[in-house]
């Protein structure tokens, strides 16, 4: 059966008008969807992010390597990680939604952007005190900090570029599913 761009191109009217009255009622953006959408991605990140370094570690990847290299190494293995999750947190919220998937997709990352600025507005208020991290005496990579702010900075809008494309991509993936339930009730 060849695709067409509407489930029901061809069939009688009030199947169009019963998928119409569906579409405007349930089309929204669905927030519950895509919050578990983006939950989903969330623990598909930590989950991967956990492998990608045992990996690197079991494997020796950092042995020998300059802190350039250890450096583009990661931001690579993140942005693969990071447009993975968000591409499947896409799907689920895109899947749960029956409509508009890539709005879905969309609502996804939103929710993601929310929370970090949330929480970065919080720790920015309560302040180094409270940074545990910075009290650890951990080795640092001998970068000039000019350098990892700039790299950082790129890697971060890389990181939000990537998580954009894989949620939007992942919400449109989602919603495939739906259509082809309603071209099988009506395939001539």
């Amino acid at each position: 059966m060849a695709r067409t761009d509407h489930p029901l191109r061809g069939t009688d009217g009030p199947a169009r008008e019963a998928v119409a009255v569906q579409q405007s009622e349930f089309g929204g953006t669905q927030w519950g969807a895509a919050f578990f959408g983006w939950l989903s991605a969330t623990g598909l990140a930590v989950l991967l992010l956990a492998l990608v370094s045992a990996a690197g570690t079991g494997l020796g990847l950092t042995q020998g390597a300059s802190a350039e290299a250890i450096g583009l190494r990661g931001a690579v293995a993140l942005l693969v990680v990071l447009f993975l999750s968000y591409l499947a947190g896409g799907y689920v919220a895109g899947r749960m939604s029956r409509f508009r998937g890539v709005r879905q997709g969309l609502a996804v990352w939103l929710v993601g952007l929310v929370v970090v600025l949330v929480l970065s507005g919080a720790v920015a208020l309560i302040g180094s005190e409270f940074n545990v991290l910075a009290r650890l005496e951990l080795p640092r990579i001998p970068v000039g900090e000019g350098t990892a702010t700039t790299a950082g900075l790129v890697t971060l809008a890389a990181a939000a570029g990537a998580t954009l494309v894989g949620a939007l991509l992942g919400g449109a993936l989602g919603t495939r599913y739906h259509r082809k339930v309603d071209r099988a009730g009506f395939a001539g």
